[in-house]
């Protein structure tokens, strides 16, 4: 509990992470899958002399270029900023765990850089062959960053050994590892070939745009496909806990997933209408739109991966409101859920002020709004007009008065999606005795009873 207290309103800080991560996400498998396309397009048009597709392949590379690294790289800083603010000690964990396999990354991101500007300017000025092999650099690079953060990204899920051990290898081959990197391998294609077909639309020449869009389409359609048997393969190795808070406990995280699927089914149709049977026709409105159906399905399918880790942030390690789980041995770390029952979290909690340590019939409502956004806005917002809001929360569990809400946070242990409360009883009290004012502002807590006289 070392860090101070990041607090977006109204929109809450999961969905501050989720916005930029969604969008992130886009200029990021686009770089990676992009080139892949682009290198065998661009050898084929070698191969038949076709100027007008060597044209194309020139005008695509460029508008990868300006979208994947301006506001990529500006969503990939703005992940790093939002994330050490929201969750300071998970990016610290992170950091203390796999700080050499982001510098590894941060080296194949240096050539990628390196290489997509290379590749772009010496466009017929170099040899063929010498130009197709910087594109091929530049796409072997892109996948094997991949290969790095889809190996974080997996621990974050399913840390495996990692637990017993606290080794960097057994966290990042991890149990998810493997069927994770090809559900990305293969969606960075459907990204690829989206994008493809947004600069084929614009293409005047119906036999150029044709052969292009039904590049595009193949490479879509092939991620589609492989991706989905990947997609089944990645649900049978994440946990059953996981799968419970997917399909059966939240509302929202199975409407997320039907919509992911509901992507994938369209875009299926969109590159089998427009890239094959209408290619020669095929507008730019269409492709933009599948491409706005594509990021729904992005924010989608992350939802379902970040909601599938409640209630942690490291399972079986840290609670998503970065409180220390469980004892991790080999780091020299011990849970903190026992300490904070026993002292107090606002005891141990540095920067709440020196007139709420002890919790008394003057303070308790102050004490419980710094207990509640401690322990709660990680995931929730206190307006009731925000995004998961607690006051809503409450209303739909019947929680409205706080002994009615001190009863609900009791229970939290049958909510395998939430952490379980943790402070003393006079703690918890004071944060029933808040949240119950959420509900209802004009509702007040008899002092006696927060204090357990």
């Amino acid at each position: 509990m070392l860090y101070p207290l990041f607090e977006w309103h109204g929109v809450g800080n999961g969905m501050l992470m989720a916005i930029i991560a969604t969008y992130h996400i886009l200029p990021c498998h686009l770089a990676t899958g992009a080139f892949w396309i682009t290198y065998f397009m661009e050898r084929k048009a070698y191969q038949e002399n076709d100027l007008a597709m060597l044209e194309f392949v020139k005008k695509y590379s460029l508008l990868v270029l300006i979208f994947c690294f301006v506001t990529g790289s500006l969503t990939g800083a703005g992940i790093w900023y939002a994330a050490t603010l929201i969750s300071p000690r998970a990016i610290s964990g992170l950091i203390h765990n796999y700080v050499w396999g982001w510098a590894t990354e941060w080296v194949f991101f240096l050539i990628e850089i390196v290489t997509i500007y290379t590749y772009y300017y010496t466009f017929g000025k170099i040899s063929r062959k010498a130009h197709l092999r910087i594109g091929l650099i530049y796409a072997m690079s892109a996948w094997l960053s991949m290969v790095i953060i889809t190996g974080i990204l997996g621990f974050m899920l399913t840390p495996g050994k990692w637990s017993e051990t606290g080794l960097f290898f057994d966290g990042f081959f991890n149990p998810s590892y493997w069927p994770q990197l090809f559900v990305r391998t293969a969606f960075m294609f459907v990204v690829g070939g989206s994008y493809a077909a947004i600069v084929a639309s614009f293409l005047k020449d119906p036999e150029v745009k044709s052969k292009a869009m039904k590049v595009a389409a193949k490479w879509g359609l092939g991620g589609l496909i492989v991706g989905g048997l990947f997609t089944v393969w990645y649900f049978t190795k994440i946990p059953a806990t996981a799968k419970t808070i997917i399909f059966e406990d939240l509302a929202f995280t199975k409407t997320m997933f039907k919509v992911a699927i509901g992507t994938g089914v369209l875009l299926f149709i969109y590159f089998g209408v427009w890239g094959f049977m209408k290619s020669k026709t095929a507008g730019p409105i269409p492709a933009i739109i599948a491409m706005l159906v594509l990021f729904v399905g992005i924010c989608a399918g992350e939802t379902v991966r970040e909601m599938a880790r409640r209630p942690y942030l490291i399972p079986g390690y840290m609670y998503s409101n970065q409180m220390i789980a469980k004892d991790m041995k080999p780091k020299g770390v011990k849970s903190e859920v026992a300490r904070f029952n026993k002292e107090g979290v606002l005891k141990n909690y540095y920067f709440a002020p020196d007139s709420v340590k002890e919790i008394d019939a003057t303070n308790f409502m102050a004490a419980g709004r710094i207990l509640t956004k401690l322990e709660c806005i990680s995931c929730h917002t206190v307006e009731t007009s925000g995004f998961f809001s607690i006051p809503k929360l409450m209303v739909k569990f019947g929680a409205k008065t706080p002994e009615e809400v001190y009863d609900f946070l009791d229970a939290l242990d049958d909510y395998n999606y939430m952490p379980p409360f943790v402070g003393t009883e006079k703690e918890k009290r004071a944060v029933a005795a808040y949240i119950a004012s959420l509900v209802n502002p004009d509702q007040k807590a008899d002092p006696a009873w927060v204090l357990g006289k």
